[in-house]
């Protein structure tokens, strides 16, 4: 099979599209919030590679053609953001502050958590993009100097972790309003959050699609002086 992997130049894609199918299947047949399409096809990939005795660095080679799509998929979210282009208007001073809120609360946690757990500069880098689309935090945490591989596999989890979670903690907190619901998703979740914003609603969708670009340019220029803290 490692072989058939290095020989073959779509292999890796094929299997990252047969893991994900898997996953939006499980996920519409049984509706539970833990059976998310992403986290469902990482498993089935590492399942797969490790039965299959695949090395990463083979499979990786196969796959690389699906990255060239972040950023497009990343620009392509600024359709629903302009369908609602008036409610952000007239609500632009409320979504500025909660996206600048958002992007100060994860940028602090990650320093406050890094000081207790004695974490060093790299480590601690490393996580400062934990919450924007993957196609910004390569490279502010290549800029930093932390380790890109570990990085993009901080925010896929923390992605994960806000779809699956995000309306239930919006929920026990009582936040309502579609604005606010949207602005918290796509700030702490980025494009993964973004896609339980838009199944949530068409303003949760576009609040949200523009929080993944507020945040990401934000946090590129917050990074920077948090970096030098530890």
């Amino acid at each position: 099979m490692s072989e058939f992997m290095q020989n073959s130049a779509y292999a890796g894609v094929t299997i990252s599209l047969l893991s994900y199918s898997l996953g939006t299947y499980l996920k519409k047949k049984f509706g539970f919030g833990f059976l998310n399409p992403l986290l469902i096809s990482i498993i089935a990939t590492i399942l797969f590679l490790f039965a299959c005795g695949v090395d990463y660095d083979t499979y990786s080679e196969g796959a690389k053609y699906l990255s060239w799509l972040l950023t497009p998929a990343t620009v392509c979210l600024a359709i629903p953001l302009y369908e609602e282009w008036e409610l952000l208007k007239n609500n632009a001073k409320a979504v500025m502050l909660g996206i600048l809120s958002g992007v100060l609360t994860s940028l602090v946690t990650v320093f406050v958590l890094s000081k207790l757990m004695g974490l060093s500069h790299e480590s601690y880098v490393t996580l400062l993009p934990k919450s924007i689309t993957t196609a910004i935090g390569m490279g502010v945490s290549e800029e930093l100097g932390g380790y890109v591989t570990i990085t993009v596999a901080v925010i896929v989890i923390t992605g994960v972790l806000g779809n699956i979670l995000g309306e239930f903690i919006c929920k026990i907190f009582r936040i309502h309003e579609p604005i606010s619901k949207g602005l918290a998703l796509g700030t702490a979740a980025h494009a993964i959050g973004t896609a339980k914003a838009m199944e949530i609603g068409e303003i949760e969708g576009a609040m949200s699609s523009l929080s993944i670009a507020v945040a990401g340019i934000l946090t590129v220029i917050l990074a920077t002086a948090f970096a030098g803290l530890i």
